[in-house]
């Protein structure tokens, strides 16, 4: 059975699965708060390993499509591009201890073809995002999501994989 797996990439990501042209579920990546290694009493937000690994592993039988959108790397984006960095390992570990074979997209790749033109800043993308998630997978709940990258990512794999 081919299941085509989409993931937006960080602890603010989002998980979308397709079989057979339909979607099986949308979620929210895992995560949970922790104290951070640094001086200052501060919390970072990780992946849950262990929650993301029983999400994905129901999948592990399947001929599975899985692409994981490139992480943001900017230097001036510091604590972002450490959290970015930290989310990938963690998910890459995931990824191969079930096995699952996987790519990187990147983020305008898929947004070419399935966004409008022209969108510039976050908050567009964000909005245009969600709402063709809505228009295209109406029985998912997108309560609390403020986009629809993963499953978007998931029917750009469905509708460029080719057997």
């Amino acid at each position: 059975m081919r299941t085509f797996i989409g993931c937006d990439n960080g602890v603010t990501g989002s998980i979308g699965v397709i079989r057979d042209g339909r979607a099986l579920s949308y979620t929210k990546t895992p995560t949970k708060s922790e104290l951070s290694y640094t001086k200052t009493k501060q919390y970072v937000t990780r992946i849950d390993v262990t929650k993301l690994e029983e999400h994905l592993g129901q999948f592990k039988n399947d001929e599975v499509i899985l692409a994981l959108e490139r992480p943001l790397v900017n230097p001036a984006r510091w604590k972002a591009t450490q959290s970015a960095l930290r989310s990938l390992e963690a998910t890459i570990i995931v990824f191969e201890r079930l096995q699952l074979p996987y790519s990187y997209i990147d983020s305008k790749h898929w947004q070419r073809e399935l966004l409008p033109e022209g969108l510039d800043d976050g908050k567009e993308l964000k909005s245009a995002s969600l709402q063709i998630g809505k228009r295209l997978f109406p029985s998912i709940d997108f309560t609390g999501f403020l986009d629809a990258d993963g499953i978007l990512i998931a029917e750009y794999l469905r509708r460029h994989y080719i057997s």
